[in-house]
């Protein structure tokens, strides 16, 4: 656990969920973190009982799931953002000097430059 009371993985929850500018169905939401569609109900039912996010009817039917951020996880999310932003900072680019960190940003370039991260690219 973080000094949040969040693991990195629960913290992508409310993070994609920023993201996304709203809720989102548990399969997207599965998809942009990068996680299985049961590891992340059994994520979301462990936020939605810290009373973070909720569960919400996708279609008139029943048939899927979304996931809001309730207004005390979009608190939550503001609080904690600036701690495991400085976190990841302190773990990943703390530890590497000016050169290294040049070649880290150029690898990286590289990598995102054709990548949506799980979104859907502009114009689509």
């Amino acid at each position: 656990m973080e000094v949040t009371g969040l693991t990195l993985g629960d913290y992508d929850v409310p993070a994609q969920l920023v993201q996304a500018g709203d809720a989102l169905r548990m399969t997207e939401l599965a998809e942009r973190a990068y996680s299985w569609r049961s590891g992340m109900t059994r994520r979301v039912d462990r936020i939605v009982e810290a009373g973070l996010v909720s569960r919400a009817e996708a279609d008139a039917d029943g048939r899927g799931v979304v996931v809001p951020l309730t207004d005390l996880g979009v608190s939550r999310f503001k609080e904690t953002a600036p701690i495991h932003i400085r976190r990841v900072a302190q773990h990943f680019v703390g530890p590497l000097d000016d050169q290294e960190l040049a070649v880290v940003e150029g690898a990286m370039k590289n990598v995102t430059r054709n990548c949506t991260f799980g979104l859907r690219p502009q114009g689509d």
